[in-house]
């Protein structure tokens, strides 16, 4: 479900008034994602994606998000490009929510990740990573390691309700990540949420996929480059079983290494990264679990999934089991 606030056809007439579109000719409500409300919007201009923000955004992180992928599109990057109002702004109201209009970015998401996606994927995210450079507003990460054990311990209640044992598990290996965790590492504008459902391919005239278009920046921020990496490695390269598949993240790393080498420091802070990405969409996760009400139209996810993963991270003792 990702449409919680209905737009009629008044307000939205109303509201591309503001606009220099042309006349509007289809509008519907996108069902896949779960943070905001979408709409693909047609007009006589072409195709858009009209976005409004809804309660779990921060309204005052709107305009670097937006200032972000109009730098990211500027270098060349794929991704949405916020269109400006007659007024020259992006970020405007409707139906009480602030909201705004994007270029529509063709393409489809894998629903099965192949080996074929993930060198491509990882060329895309040094591509990411290589393009932020030089946007100088940084917006730290609201859930990197500092958000954790705050996370946990209100997860501490209904944790051990989904699985017993759970929190005392989570206790252990949050304390082992924290102590771990690197202090000096190359940091920049990372996406931090870069999943197959937030990544567009088609295919070239072999049949190979290629990206074509990356998607849905609000959790992006700044931190370690190298996080962003290990974030992907827990959505890409994990097969529907848990087990871990190295032919993957040796696609995935080899492709990102090709256009942005990582450091000595960055290899071996990797299992100890994938062990906080693991344990950061565990977390949110699990909150979400133990704290939706019965009935709220919120599509909640297995935190169990990352158990898993993070279970995986905690034996891998160096980068040879990511096939480095």
């Amino acid at each position: 479900m990702a449409v919680y606030t209905e737009i009629s056809d008044e307000a939205l007439r109303a509201f591309l008034a503001d606009y220099a579109l042309g006349e509007l000719v289809a509008f519907r409500g996108i069902a896949e994602g779960v943070e905001n409300s979408n709409y693909a919007l047609k007009t006589t201009a072409g195709d858009y994606i009209l976005t409004l923000y809804e309660k779990r955004v921060e309204p005052r992180d709107l305009p670097w998000f937006l200032g972000l992928m109009r730098h990211l599109a500027a270098r060349g990057l794929s991704c949405p490009l916020p269109v400006a109002a007659r007024d020259g702004e992006a970020l405007r109201m409707l139906c009480g929510r602030p909201a705004a209009i994007c270029t529509f970015l063709p393409g489809v998401w894998p629903r099965r990740v192949r080996p074929g996606h993930c060198a491509p994927l990882g060329a895309a995210l040094a591509e990411l990573h290589a393009s932020g450079t030089g946007f100088q507003e940084t917006r730290p990460n609201g859930l990197g390691p500092a958000a954790w054990a705050p996370l946990l311990e209100n997860c501490r209640e209904g944790g051990d309700a989904v699985l017993p044992g759970l929190v005392a598990e989570l206790d252990g290996h949050l304390s082992g990540i924290l102590r771990d965790w690197p202090r000096d590492l190359p940091r920049g504008h990372i996406h931090a949420d870069l999943f197959p459902d937030n990544v567009f391919f088609l295919g070239d005239a072999d049949g190979a996929p290629r990206v074509s278009g990356i998607i849905d920046f609000y959790f992006a921020c700044t931190d370690f480059l190298a996080y962003d990496l290990a974030i992907c490695l827990n959505a890409w390269c994990f097969e529907q079983d848990f087990s871990f598949n190295v032919t993957k993240a040796r696609a995935m790393t080899a492709a990102y290494q090709s256009l942005r080498p990582l450091s000595e420091a960055e290899l071996a802070a990797l299992p100890v990264l994938c062990r906080g990405a693991a344990i950061r969409f565990l977390l949110t996760r699990l909150y979400d679990w133990t704290h939706t009400p019965p009935g709220a139209m919120v599509t909640r996810k297995d935190p169990l999934e990352y158990l898993k993963r993070l279970r995986f991270h905690a034996a891998s003792t160096d980068i040879h089991a990511y096939g480095l």
